[in-house]
């Protein structure tokens, strides 16, 4: 039988929102598995949550950079926020993220690269700042984007310094248009992208097996109407459609940018910037780092900290 912590409880409890009781059962019922315990809650309807993400609790710093027709991120990781308000982390990470764009998304690539006025490599400088700083610090993943004919739009929410902060956005706008009128709708998208976090430019580029996962729940949620399977599947295709797609597909989502009226689309707006710029206009990509997502970093017990710490003195 599997074994359910209280670390555990408390995990589910900040995801879902769920009552004590709720949070105490599902990991009992999924074998411990976190995952499959969050959807349990959501069939039973006892969640909120549609779509939560975990608490972000790697440190350190998203580096943005910009040349030309090519833009590239970098997420370089420390272990504490007073090491990434650091000026000597900082100026590394912005030298890591200016070298980024040669990488082309590549970070076996960019840790090879020759670190600037430095004969160690990238993967080498890191090394000997954590032999200085005494904190462990890693480049975690880098992204690339350009363009043959448009423009890449960046944005940095959080700035701590310039080019520096906790998310990253880069987006591609392919256009042979007014190239000023490209750039201020482009800001405008990323802003979007940064705050509403799209999974995915169309619906068709979505990883299949989270659309089986939103299908699962909504189909145990729909047999609760007891209505025949083939309402039921009919009910569940329109809910991903209607509520899920308009989530998570960029170009499905209300426009939350400047310049919209809370009711348009980003296609619609895509259009609507179309003759600003005097020429179609295309996302081609973007890419959306936020610092620290998908790793969970232990959290102390203060308590115990204490209580050992007294003990040690007696």
């Amino acid at each position: 039988m599997t074994t359910i912590s209280a670390s555990m409880v408390k995990e589910l409890r900040d995801k879902t929102g769920a009552g004590m009781i709720d949070n105490k059962a599902a990991p009992t019922e999924t074998n411990g598995d976190m995952e499959k315990a969050i959807d349990w809650l959501r069939k039973k309807g006892l969640s909120k949550a549609a779509k939560k993400a975990g608490r972000v609790a790697a440190e350190g710093l998203v580096g943005v950079t910009a040349a030309g027709k090519a833009a590239a991120l970098v997420e370089v990781n420390s272990e504490t926020d007073f090491v990434a308000r650091n000026e000597q982390f900082q100026d590394m990470v912005r030298k890591i993220a200016a070298l980024a764009a040669h990488a082309k998304g590549d970070v076996a690539t960019l840790l090879a690269t020759p670190y600037p006025n430095s004969k160690e490599t990238v993967e080498t400088f890191v090394k000997e700042l954590v032999a200085t700083i005494g904190e462990n610090m890693s480049v975690r993943r880098t992204a690339q984007l350009e363009v043959g004919e448009g423009v890449i739009a960046e944005y940095v929410h959080n700035k701590v310094a310039d080019g520096l902060g906790k998310i990253g956005v880069l987006v591609a706008l392919e256009s042979k248009g007014d190239k000023a009128a490209l750039s201020t709708f482009g800001r405008q998208l990323a802003m979007h992208i940064a705050a509403a976090s799209p999974a995915a430019l169309t619906a068709n580029e979505l990883d299949p097996v989270l659309i089986e996962r939103e299908r699962a729940v909504y189909t145990e949620q729909a047999k609760a109407s007891g209505k025949p399977a083939d309402i039921v599947a009919k009910m569940v295709d329109g809910r991903l459609r209607k509520e899920f797609y308009q989530q998570v597909v960029l170009l499905q989502q209300t426009f939350v940018g400047a310049g919209g009226d809370g009711k348009a689309t980003v296609e619609q707006m895509l259009k609507s910037v179309e003759k600003s710029a005097g020429a179609p206009v295309k996302i081609g990509k973007f890419v959306r780092f936020a610092l620290g997502e998908g790793i969970e970093k232990k959290e102390d017990d203060f308590a115990a900290e204490v209580a050992a710490a007294a003990g040690q003195q007696q």
